[in-house]
């Protein structure tokens, strides 16, 4: 069956309550990318060095990544909706409140908040999204990585118009979309039954004793600093105004959705989820490592071609992630955010200061070996990935059927 169908359990037949989880989706996922073409103009605000508000992405990710532990404690408790608008409510808060900020310490501080926000509202989301949409698991990811695409190619086309006004704007205007997304989803989405089991804060840390879990979350770990020293570091080697630098991440945006939505399914269907993978990572590296040595239009060219690559692989982890283990997707979900947020908070700090050690070659040196030992891992470890997740399959697919969601956000 076409996932793109519009027929019933197509990606685009689904309730009101999917759309409007997607949607705030696409709005928290804007905020990830919102800041890189605005950087240097913070740098310039607030008298910063690169380094120093390069820390906006490593407190929001290091705090996204220890809250992942959280996510499921919290929603086990109070139920998927409440996390969810819990989730917006802190974004709204910290989003308005990074717009106020009067030294580079109070953004990050401001930043760091809004990851807790961020995290609770992602990974419940996700969640969410793969209880109550028709279709099964598949068309869910498909319709996950649809807002992740659209949001990672829409926040820096909001940050360059609204930051070149001003570099504060971007941040009021994230909230304004969230305090939208809060009212959606209060307005669509029902109260979910709470699960029979509740999560405790170790449960992520437990199903990463899962081999094919750990195997997965370590590979992203690796690819996870690629990605994130090409996000938060690549602004500063463009030195591009906001808008040219904008234009630039909307392109790579375009591409990371496209190849995540429409290309990923149909290569994985073809050759394979490993080998797929595999290949990505190293294409990956080797695109980065042109970016650094590249000239100018080089690394313009090579920032906009590893969206294709990152959305590929954005995709294919997630499928792995959720479909490897025997854990409860929220769990397994969870874990697998925990190890791989860390690298997202590492890269943009670590990317700046090797340039300041060494030179601006070598950061994109390490995000090639970053990318090739992701890779490795994938292959040292393929035959306990594939038999696994076809293990899991049946099960995973009898899992998509029970009401851990209201069957009233199902279509009929």
């Amino acid at each position: 069956m076409d996932p793109f169908d519009a027929g019933a359990g197509g990606l685009l037949r689904q309730p009101k309550a999917v759309w409007a989880t997607a949607g705030a989706s696409v709005v928290a996922f804007m905020g990830i990318g919102l800041v890189d073409p605005i950087l240097p103009s913070i740098a310039q605000g607030l008298h910063a060095t690169a380094s120093q508000v390069s820390l906006l992405f490593t407190s929001y990710f290091l705090i996204t990544a220890v809250a992942m532990l959280l996510t499921g404690f919290v929603s086990s408790r109070i139920g998927g909706r409440k996390t969810l608008l819990l989730g917006l409510a802190f974004v709204v808060v910290f989003a308005g409140l990074a717009g106020t900020s009067g030294t580079v310490g109070q953004l990050v501080g401001f930043r760091a908040g809004w990851g807790l926000g961020n995290a609770l509202f992602v990974s419940t989301a996700l969640a969410v999204i793969v209880g109550a949409a028709a279709g099964g698991s598949a068309a869910a990811i498909l319709l996950y990585e649809s807002a992740l695409g659209l949001g990672m190619a829409c926040g820096p086309l909001l940050g360059a118009v609204l930051g070149d006004v001003s570099w504060r704007y971007p941040f009021f205007g994230t909230a304004t979309l969230m305090a939208i997304g809060f009212l959606c989803i209060t307005a669509f989405l029902k109260e979910q039954p709470r699960p029979a089991r509740k999560t405790s804060v170790l449960d992520p840390l437990k199903a990463l004793g899962h081999g094919g879990l750990a195997s997965a979350a370590v590979s992203a770990f690796f690819y996870n600093y690629t990605f994130f020293t090409v996000l938060a570091f690549t602004p500063f080697v463009l030195d591009m105004t906001p808008y040219r630098s904008g234009a630039v991440f909307f392109a790579w945006g375009v591409l990371l959705a496209v190849f995540s939505v429409i290309v990923a399914p149909r290569m994985q269907a073809r050759f394979g989820s490993l080998k797929v993978l595999g290949g990505s990572l190293v294409l990956l590296a080797a695109d980065v490592l042109v970016l650094g040595y590249g000239g100018h239009t080089a690394a313009i060219v090579c920032t906009i071609l590893s969206g294709a690559f990152i959305g590929v692989n954005n995709t294919v982890y997630t499928e792995l992630a959720l479909g490897v283990s025997d854990a409860p997707r929220p769990v397994a979900s969870a874990g697998y955010n925990f190890v791989r947020w860390f690298a997202a908070a590492a890269a943009p700090y670590f990317a700046p200061k090797i340039e300041e050690w060494t030179d601006l070659h070598i950061p994109f040196v390490v995000a090639a070996v970053t990318a090739v030992l992701g890779a490795l891992v994938v292959v040292v470890r393929r035959k306990a990935l594939t038999r696994e997740a076809e293990e899991l399959e049946p099960k995973h697919a009898a899992e998509d059927g029970v009401a851990v969601f209201a069957d009233a956000d199902r279509p009929n």
